[in-house]
């Protein structure tokens, strides 16, 4: 899976929760190691990314 490029361009919304979504994200996907993950030769942030952008999850930044 390449990083999608176009729809980061395209992101109109907060880099900066959508830099700390991606990171968290990125992480759970590393652990839990799925077969999407090994299929995807364990290219996590771009699934990540891709996941965050399509809106297939959802974020919500919790300020602490």
């Amino acid at each position: 899976m390449i990083m999608p490029l176009e729809s980061l361009i395209n992101f109109s919304g907060n880099a900066y929760e959508l830099a700390a979504a991606v990171s968290m994200r990125a992480y759970q996907l590393a652990v839990l190691r799925t077969p999407e993950v090994e299929k995807n030769n364990g290219k996590v942030v771009s699934m990540a990314t891709q996941e965050i952008l399509d809106k297939t999850i959802g974020y919500k930044l919790i300020a602490g």
